[in-house]
């Protein structure tokens, strides 16, 4: 009852690899009552300079997968921003633990990706439903 990635190299194999990470850290648990998703970037977060340490090496991974994918530089640097924002926010005590809630940089940067595999790679694309 294990979670497998594939770990390869092709596109497929890093769009899977990303989705996974996203989800863990943006939308892998809901918050009871009021059905709000929340990940790991939100609970980690609320360690102090730890939480936000790891919680932005692991939005850089996903900068780093789509720099193996061969994004733009224009791509790179908007979602290395969305990341670096997100970090700055950790920072602030409160504040950045209630900006994880609402500024989702590791969803924006997955949705980057994906608009660049859908174009350039469409045999990745998964259908849904």
């Amino acid at each position: 009852m294990g979670l497998t990635l594939p770990t390869g190299t092709d596109p497929a194999s890093i769009r899977a690899r990303v989705e996974a990470v996203e989800l863990l850290l943006e939308r892998s648990f809901r918050i009871p009552g009021i059905n709000v998703p929340i990940g790991l970037d939100a609970l980690i977060g609320l360690v102090p300079v730890i939480g936000d340490i790891v919680t932005t090496a692991m939005g850089a991974y996903i900068v780093w997968e789509a720099r193996n994918l061969g994004l733009s530089k224009w791509q790179l640097t908007r979602m290395g921003a969305n990341v670096g924002f997100d970090a700055l926010l950790g920072l602030v005590p409160l504040v950045g633990d209630a900006a994880d809630f609402v500024f989702r940089s590791n969803t924006r940067n997955l949705r980057i990706i994906k608009k660049h595999l859908d174009k350039h790679h469409p045999e990745t694309r998964v259908i849904e439903g």
